[in-house]
């Protein structure tokens, strides 16, 4: 008998939890028609723009994920793995002319390996073709 009061109890605990969430707003997001809103300070994907060559950034990343290619103090090619990096921002942080950004681009997921390898183009790359 008393297992049987026991088993109700848990059954009628159960059906009140189950009730008192039917009537709550629901918090799941549809994720493609629905985005989600992102943190001010999230770190996403990267974008280069006016870059000096100095390779701080190079220096500061603690995976090594970032190749740098200079050409008479101009930049023919920078390169971040994106395998590799693990997005904390340091050569943000400490690019002296605040060339490096990171966006909020959250979903870098792709088929191809090649796609990790993110050639970033510059402004200096571009004068120096002509």
């Amino acid at each position: 008998m008393i297992k049987i009061l026991k088993s109700i109890k848990a059954l009628l605990e159960g059906l009140f939890t189950v009730v008192k969430h039917l009537f709550k707003k629901s918090v799941t997001l549809q994720y493609p028609e629905e985005r989600p809103v992102l943190p001010e300070r999230f770190r996403g994907g990267h974008t280069l723009n006016g870059c000096i060559g100095c390779g701080i950034c190079r220096q500061v990343c603690p995976c090594n994920a970032i190749t740098i290619k200079k050409v008479e103090k101009k930049v023919t090619s920078y390169t971040i793995n994106l395998r590799q990096c693990m997005f904390c921002g340091n050569c943000q942080y400490y690019c002296p002319v605040g060339a490096i950004k990171m966006g909020n681009n959250f979903e870098p997921a792709t088929d191809c390996n090649n796609d990790l390898l993110k050639e970033l183009v510059t402004n200096n790359e571009s004068e120096a073709d002509k």
